[in-house]
């Protein structure tokens, strides 16, 4: 598969710069930073959770880790707990699995971002396919995904 469709459209027709980065098979997003030789930090991983009846995209660096029960709290819901494939495989039809791009406002989801990626100038995330990744300004993603940014829930 190839970058994501949807993604290269959006980002084309915005005429936001970026560059894709192809690389060899990475599935978690350490190896996607090892691969491509990006920082933890400056890698935006992508994890999708359910609640409040409805599935939520959570980007993050890719040496975070997501507290469920304070991410719920942060954002006022009761529970919150990680998707499975199941939940979110038929959402992204142009994407590996496991390989979403971090753009969830393509794809009908809402956005929460740790307050942390705002450190860096440029990110770096999976293109849809676990062989390339994509850096862009970070302002360039928050302008365009325009995700909610949380703090206390992500460790």
């Amino acid at each position: 598969m190839t970058i994501s469709a949807k993604l290269k459209d959006y980002l084309d027709s915005s005429q936001i710069p970026y560059e894709t980065l192809v690389h060899r098979t990475a599935y978690t997003a350490q190896e996607v930073a090892a691969a491509t030789h990006v920082p933890g930090q400056e890698l935006a991983k992508t994890v999708l959770v359910r609640g409040g009846g409805k599935l939520l995209m959570v980007v993050m660096p890719a040496p975070a880790k997501l507290d469920l029960k304070a991410f719920a709290k942060e954002i006022g819901i009761e529970k919150v707990e990680l998707a499975s494939e199941e939940d979110f495989r038929d959402r992204f039809p142009d994407c590996d699995t496991g390989a979403m791009p971090p753009f969830g406002n393509l794809y009908g989801l809402p956005v929460y971002a740790d307050e942390s990626l705002k450190e860096d100038e440029k990110i770096v995330f999976n293109a849809g396919t676990h062989e390339e990744a994509i850096r862009v300004a970070f302002g360039d993603f928050e302008r365009l995904v325009q995700p909610q940014f949380v703090s206390k829930s992500i460790h």
